[in-house]
């Protein structure tokens, strides 16, 4: 067959020098990438033989051999894994990240510190590529499994790529790595034996180093047994960490490591690890939990969405089982009631996991909070049974607080006569801290929680209570203030009663019609002049809000206009609301109030040309005086 040159995607040739010159700290990563797909290609032939033993081809048992030449600078890593076809060749290592590229090189842009640029990459899978750091050309021959021919995949890493047919007896992948001359350190057996003891120890086929001479013995590099079916006692830190690496495909370390065996009526292992890292593609629709599930040792699959459910996708790492029938399909695991079983007590081992770390390192958990909280919090809307536990490793920011609270934290600082949790639901935190509407709360000391995640929009209606205290969000209805009492002195005047007040409010409703529901005194408002709120029975309107903005409402409820009485733009209104002259004056300052109120709620005026004259014509008036 002809030989043919294939150019790669323009952003590889990117990638490929970044990899190269920038991306790792240290280069000996390399062959731990190569090893780690290796033992995956190991394991898919391995599961994929349970239906169709015949693919085997007389080699049950897997092995990643190395190989140095040092005459000819040459170092060799094969695998008899499942293999690759000639297209499988082009797909994987022509393209990466398909079609996400052009947005992963964005991403990548501007990125100077090496571990965040090693956390993107990672996530797109190009480890492979870390080889060109010390090659300065690469070959891959491959055979799938099944298949009677073989291909082989060359490169310099520059701009193209060759595919040619080669012939190859045994099926799997052997990688033919040319080593540069100022990395020829690679071609020393004990520079590999410890590259391999440090990062791949835990990797379960054995990786053996052939020997140089006839009469030395091949020599096994690893333990060459599953890190999960090891005692944890006989497991360090290190081996934990570059297992992660491996099973999670991920450059950060692990913020917390769950190393179980459970024994009953259903068995089963599980290594989980909750990442430091949130990954950029976290909130994605399409993303799945990273979570391998294997039966006796088998791997099965690393895509059974029935294993964890989807606010728990950060999780990643290995389920092991004896409870399965190896020949399972990956459709049958779906509605398998092991399954089913094990993600019951996988959710509950992570969520109690979670409240012993928030219990003893309030500092740290906040770190994870930050990353994956709005995640997690996915499950007090989707999980039922689950819903109290996970409000209760919950965590939030506040008005009364500088670092996060949970809800037990709230309802033991909750005042005298204070039933209820309030909060207030925005997209900033910042903002949120300025609105006017807890002023009133703020000059009580009555503590404010911020729902900052789109989230808390969904899951709060679902809810509505809290160790029997009900959620109520300080934009809607009444704030019932009157009731608790403050801790903090009052001024005696602001309880005076304005006998032309009642007036006011209905020349202001009448003036403004139907575009307000209502027009009131508050109870909320210490500084400002006004603020809207929603109905007690209407929707909150943040959320509101938000519907409109994703299309999924037509219209908006009418919300009521709440008045602060001792403001004084409201006592100059009080002073003219009888003299007719000022009719105009007071109709255009009613509007003006109203416009206000809509800008701090982010809404746009009613009419902008119409707000601009009012504004100008009362500007002029206060400026002739």
């Amino acid at each position: 067959m002809t030989k043919e040159t294939f150019t790669f995607q323009a952003e590889v040739g990117k990638i490929l020098d970044i990899v190269a010159h920038s991306l790792y700290s240290e280069k000996e990563v390399f062959l731990r990438e190569l090893i780690s797909n290796a033992s995956d290609a190991c394991d898919k032939l391995r599961y994929a033989s349970i239906s169709d033993a015949a693919l085997l081809s007389n080699n049950s048992e897997f092995k990643i051999e190395i190989e140095i030449d040092k005459k000819n600078k040459i170092f060799n890593l094969s695998d008899n894994g499942i293999g690759m076809t000639k297209e499988e060749l082009i797909e994987s290592l022509g393209t990466i990240a398909k079609s996400g590229t052009q947005a992963f090189m964005k991403t990548l842009e501007g990125k100077e510190d090496k571990d965040v640029k090693s956390s993107l990459i990672g996530q797109f899978g190009v480890g492979f590529y870390s080889a060109f750091m010390v090659s300065d050309k690469i070959t891959v021959e491959s055979k799938k499994a099944g298949s009677s021919e073989a291909w082989s995949w060359t490169s310099d890493g520059k701009g193209s790529f060759e595919i040619d047919s080669v012939k190859k007896e045994e099926v799997g992948t052997k990688i033919i790595l040319s080593i540069s001359d100022k990395d020829k350190e690679y071609l020393e057996a004990d520079k590999i034996e410890t590259i391999v003891k440090k990062y791949s120890d835990h990797i379960a086929q054995p990786v053996t180093l052939k020997a140089s001479k006839k009469d030395e013995e091949d020599k096994v590099l690893n333990n060459a047994s599953a890190l999960w079916t090891r005692d944890k006692k006989d497991i360090t830190e290190d081996q934990y960490k570059e297992f992660y690496h491996h099973v999670g495909m991920a450059y950060d370390d692990p913020w917390l490591t769950l190393h179980n065996k459970a024994e009953g009526l259903i068995s089963y292992t599980n290594l989980l690890f909750i990442p430091s890292n949130r990954p950029m593609d976290i909130f994605n629709p399409d993303r799945k939990a990273n979570l391998k599930l294997y039966v006796r040792r088998v791997f099965i699959t690393d895509d059974c969405e029935g294993l964890i459910p989807p606010y728990l996708r950060f999780v990643k790492g290995i389920i092991d089982t004896d409870d399965i029938d190896l020949n399972v399909s990956r459709e049958m695991l779906q509605n398998n009631p092991v399954v089913a079983k094990i993600k019951s007590a996988l959710i509950k081992r992570v969520i109690t996991e979670l409240k012993k770390k928030a219990t003893k390192d309030p500092e740290s958990y906040a770190k994870f909070w930050d990353a994956f909280g709005a995640v997690l919090k996915e499950g007090i809307h989707e999980d039922f049974t689950n819903r109290d536990k996970i409000l209760e490793v919950s965590r939030f920011k506040s008005s009364e607080s500088e670092n996060l609270i949970s809800l037990e934290d709230y309802i033991s600082r909750m005042k005298d006569g204070q039933d209820k949790i309030y909060y207030v639901s925005g997209e900033d935190e910042n903002k949120l801290s300025q609105s006017p509407h807890l002023e009133g709360f703020k000059a009580k000391g009555i503590e404010v929680i911020y729902m900052t995640d789109p989230v808390d929009e969904f899951w709060l209606p679902s809810v509505g209570k809290y160790a029997e205290k009900d959620f109520q969000s300080v934009t809607k209805g009444g704030a019932d203030l009157d009731k608790i009492k403050s801790d903090k002195k009052e001024d005696p005047k602001k309880k005076k009663e304005n006998k032309k007040i009642d007036k006011l409010l209905a020349s202001i409703k009448v003036t403004l019609g139907d575009e307000v529901k209502e027009v009131k005194i508050s109870e909320r408002l210490t500084d400002s002049a006004v603020c809207l709120v929603a109905g007690d029975g209407d929707m909150d309107m943040h959320l509101e809000k938000l519907l409109k903005q994703h299309q999924q409402l037509d219209t908006t409820s009418q919300k009521i206009l709440e008045v602060n009485p001792d403001h004084p733009l409201i006592k100059d209104l009080l002073k003219i609301l009888d003299n007719e002259k000022d009719k105009v004056v007071f109709d255009d300052a009613s509007w003006l109030l109203l416009d206000q109120a809509r800008i701090i709620e982010g809404q746009p005026v009613s009419d902008p040309n119409k707000f601009a004259r009012r504004m100008n014509t009362l500007l002029q008036r206060g400026i002739s005086l």
